[in-house]
């Protein structure tokens, strides 16, 4: 494979700023210049976010990225130019090659739901798919533009579901990691949300499934991030840049550091290693 420079970031917590809330969260006019000269010089550069595509979509288009990972894995558009919300949740048919997508039945999810519920019944736990989240909480105390609907995990429609999202109070959390059945994953972002997933639905798989799409090799892509989620993908490019707000775990394994995301770290190192 050609060792063409790449770049691919994370959103949350490494690109964009802080905010009140969720929805104000963004990047800078310096981001956006960086990103712009990247692409003038034929860099590839890709988006990996925990984000659906709801709320990454605008972002995505914004950076006019390459290719975009959504939901932590669950999800690879190929083609970001091109696609729209209905291609991408499963409303509009579209060519297997312009998008990826790695899950499990829906009826499983419901399945993992229920028992889990059985046994902490005032869980706030739901089931992601096609941009839709059916919970049994409002999911507005913590999203206020996503689309949800209540359920008792008996009346989801049939398809293939993203994830399982869980909110889990500090006192369900030791109970809550003997309940989770082998055939998942589990990630954790920002120290709250649990996300549990198709074993092949991660960041650092879709990274590779995107390089070896694009014929390129990661030991020349250079991964942003700040998260515990972040730190396979990391290890699997061939630089792993951390922001300097980034979890001490995340910081540990990294190969650089860089200013933080209110400080728009990821232009400031693009900047003086990419660009001069």
């Amino acid at each position: 494979m050609p060792t063409t420079p790449s770049i691919i970031v994370d959103l949350d917590g490494t690109l964009l700023h802080d905010a009140p809330r969720f929805e104000e969260r963004d990047f800078s006019a310096r981001t956006q210049r960086a990103v712009d000269r990247l692409h003038a010089a034929g860099v590839p550069f890709a988006v990996a976010t925990a984000r659906p595509v709801s709320t990454g979509i605008g972002i995505v288009r914004r950076l006019h990225a390459d290719a975009c990972i959504y939901l932590n894995g669950a999800l690879i558009d190929f083609d970001p130019a091109h696609s729209d919300m209905d291609s991408l949740t499963g409303r509009r048919p579209v060519d297997p090659g312009d998008m990826l997508k790695v899950g499990f039945p829906s009826a499983r999810a419901c399945d993992v739901c229920l028992a889990i519920l059985s046994v902490i019944p005032d869980l706030q736990i739901g089931i992601v798919m096609d941009d839709v989240r059916y919970t049994n909480f409002d999911v507005t105390q913590y999203w206020t533009t996503q689309t949800w609907t209540y359920t008792d995990f008996r009346d989801v429609p049939d398809g293939v579901a993203d994830k399982i999202i869980i909110f889990p109070r500090a006192d369900q959390t030791n109970l809550l990691a003997t309940l989770i059945p082998d055939d998942f994953d589990v990630h954790i972002s920002e120290g709250r949300l649990w996300m549990l997933m198709a074993p092949d639905a991660n960041k650092e798989q879709a990274m590779l499934a995107l390089y070896e799409r694009w014929g390129i090799d990661p030991s020349s892509a250079v991964s942003f991030g700040d998260d515990i989620v972040d730190i396979a993908m990391m290890e699997q490019s061939g630089t792993g840049v951390a922001v300097a707000n980034a979890n001490p775990k995340v910081l540990a394994i990294s190969d650089a550091v860089c200013p933080s995301n209110n400080d728009d770290g990821v232009a400031h190192w693009i900047e003086q290693n990419m660009l001069n």
